[in-house]
């Protein structure tokens, strides 16, 4: 009985065995079938998902390309910043905790950045391109507080060492290193930095494991770009139109620098301006170019143009004689002088050094419209420039089959038509190039990352639209006005420059026709006579109280070129009024260096002008004089003490002041 029963006991035991060995055989070869299935099967969706959760892409943009004055100063480079993003499903505080604690380092207000936690996404910025304190503000608090779906990326962040210098000129980037305005616009594809992506583990909250890696690499360089603007001269022009802005208050003002034998832009700047790195304060008026895009009709700096004209052509001889009674009437319109005054007999140079209007009013008759407008597009004028900058007007000129007498007399002197600023640069350039006009530009060259030349402008000549001989007549008339006549206001001491004041009636944009009350006041001029170095015009719009060109611009161009004849090293043709008192006279001006011998007496060495000599040339005359050296800067000399012309006892310093 207890045998039996021990036996059905071990049946009963290996039948449960043997189910359990069944139920776990099924079971391993249900688990052999899955893993089978999702290592063979499913092998290629399973490792996207698993790669997809472990690895995140992260995108390394190499910095922009530096912007470049033509010697070498950065205008605009790009600098590495943090951005902050957060993902609102992985926050672990309450959005209102998170937005009060991050309120102080970002430039969103609190109720905003609140906003944007709750948004039912999982991405989100924060802050693009951090200043650096407030980063570091940031990334101490979300420490502190272990705050978590807060991230920091590296982003590309333009930044602009001399804020508003030459802002329309440089435009500005957008958030996405896109170049919104001026040569930031233009050279876009070639300076834009490239975008880099890489892969990196992350944990579970999506948090790169190795963190350190982007820092590991280092992005591509990106192409560099030199202008053809000097900072120096630069700045000198933007300080004459923030004294402009100060003074006449006007709507608007505009002034460029241009090497006429080149065609390089030197300075160009408009008012009203902005701060490139706050271009998002800026308005549509302080993006606009005025030098480039605005129109303006010239007025009286458009006479030496057509005088040009008039004497290139045959048409009037330098030598004719014109009765000036102070009026002259054409078909049903009497045009005046601006001072309603008659000059009696007068020839080309008093038409222009006086800026007679009847004079030219004859003149213009008598060259006739269809050789006017001739000239007048041979100068550049009714067509764009081409310089690398956006949005360039063309100008409005008369057709010239349709001109009546009146439209002849009133473009004679400068009415009736509109120029841009840079056209009228151009146009005389060409008078103070011998005739030769060359193209404005302002894009030096291009280089590439290795310091190699990528593209580089080429001086280029456009036209000569007169002769030498003319170029030369009106040249030394235009001297002449300076010296003696209308633009005595920009008269430089010590030099001889060529120039034309201008006033003309504010064109109205709206209704057509001239604003009443409202005028442009200009200058243009041009030098050293013997050797013209410089093209400057100042356009001052709409200024408030005086708006004649001699009084709001001729003063500025006096003020502009004296700082740049002195610090460019220009030695002065003329006596100036120091020279004069004690007795002296300046070297002529030569094209090499004429290094004057030691003259001693029992007063000590006379000491010559060093403007513009290098240090070594300086400190060798000094050592042989006997005469001690203290230099301040490097490159040229443009200022001394004691100044030329004075007797320095030996063993004394002479202090010399330098710059590039």
């Amino acid at each position: 009985m207890t045998e039996d029963k021990d036996i059905k006991q071990y049946k009963k035991i290996r039948k449960r065995i043997g189910t359990c060995v069944l139920v776990l055989f099924v079971f391993c070869a249900f688990i052999s079938m899955r893993l089978v299935y999702l290592q063979v099967v499913q092998r290629g969706e399973l490792t996207k998902m698993a790669d997809s959760q472990a690895e995140t892409d992260r995108k390394l943009q190499s910095p922009r390309g530096t912007i470049f004055d033509r010697n070498g100063k950065v205008l605009a480079i790009s600098e590495m910043a943090k951005s902050l993003y957060a993902d609102p499903t992985m926050l672990n505080k309450p959005p209102a905790d998170i937005a009060r604690m991050l309120a102080p380092y970002l430039r969103m207000p609190e109720a905003d950045i609140q906003k944007a936690l709750e948004e039912d996404t999982a991405f989100v910025w924060l802050e693009r391109t951090m200043d650096h304190e407030k980063y570091e503000g940031a990334a101490q608090v979300i420490k502190e507080q272990k705050l978590e779906g807060l991230r920091f990326i590296d982003e590309n962040h333009r930044f602009y060492p001399n804020n508003g210098l030459a802002a329309q000129v440089i435009g500005f980037v957008g958030e996405n290193d896109e170049g919104l305005d001026g040569i930031e616009m233009i050279l876009d594809e070639e300076i834009r930095g490239n975008v880099q992506t890489f892969r990196l583990m992350t944990d579970k909250n999506n948090i790169p494991i190795f963190d350190s890696a982007l820092e590991k690499i280092l992005p591509d360089k990106e192409r560099s770009v030199r202008l053809t603007l000097d900072s120096t001269i630069q700045f000198l022009a933007e300080k004459s139109l923030d004294g402009i802005m100060e003074r006449s208050r006007p709507e608007g003002a505009a002034v460029i620098v241009m090497d006429p034998k080149t065609g390089e832009i030197l300075a160009m700047a408009s008012r009203p301006g902005y701060n490139l790195n706050e271009f998002g304060k800026g308005s549509a008026e302080q993006y606009r170019n005025r030098a480039v895009v605005n129109l303006y009709e010239p007025g009286s700096t458009f006479k030496p143009i057509m005088a040009a004209a008039a004497i290139d052509s045959g048409k009037w001889d330098v030598n004719r004689v014109y009765h000036d009674v102070g009026y002259i009437q054409v078909a049903d319109r009497t045009i005046q002088n601006w001072d309603e005054e008659g000059l009696g007999d007068v020839t080309v140079k008093d038409i222009l050094k006086f800026s007679i209007n009847t004079g030219m009013v004859k003149m213009g008759l008598t060259t006739g419209g269809q050789t006017m407008i001739d000239y007048a597009k041979r100068f550049g004028f009714g067509k764009a420039t081409g310089i690398e900058l956006a949005g360039e007007g063309a100008g409005i000129l008369f057709d010239a089959d349709d001109m009546s007498e009146v439209d002849e007399a009133t473009m004679a002197i400068g009415q009736s038509i509109a120029v841009t600023p840079l056209q009228m640069v151009q146009a005389f350039g060409a008078i103070a190039n011998g005739g030769h006009m060359m193209k404005p530009f302002i894009i030096k060259e291009i280089d590439n990352p290795d310091g190699s030349v990528y593209q580089k402008t080429e001086p280029q000549e456009v036209g000569r639209p007169i002769k030498e001989e003319t170029a030369s007549l009106i040249s030394k008339i235009l001297a002449e006005e300076i010296s003696s006549g209308g633009g005595q206001t920009a008269k430089i001491d010590g030099y001889e420059f060529c120039g034309k004041t201008g006033t003309a009636q504010r064109l109205d944009p709206v209704h057509g026709g001239y604003a009443e009350g409202q005028y442009i006041g200009s200058f243009i001029g041009f030098g050293p006579l013997e050797d013209p170095q410089y093209v400057v015009l100042i356009v001052v719009d709409n200024p408030n109280g005086a708006y004649y060109g001699a009084e709001v611009a001729a003063p500025v161009f006096k003020e502009m070129m004296t700082d740049i004849v002195r610090i460019k090293g220009i030695r002065p043709s003329q006596p100036v009024a120091w020279m004069i008192e004690a007795g002296k006279k300046p070297r002529e001006p030569k094209k090499t260096r004429d290094i004057p011998p030691i003259h001693r007496t029992d007063e000590g060495v006379l000491l010559p002008s060093f403007i513009g000599w290098d240090s070594r040339e300086v400190n060798d005359w000094l050592n042989e004089a006997g005469l001690g050296f203290v230099p301040n800067g490097t490159g040229h000399a443009v200022y001394q003490v004691p100044q030329g012309g004075s007797y320095v006892p030996p063993g004394n310093n002479v202090t010399v002041t330098f710059m590039r």
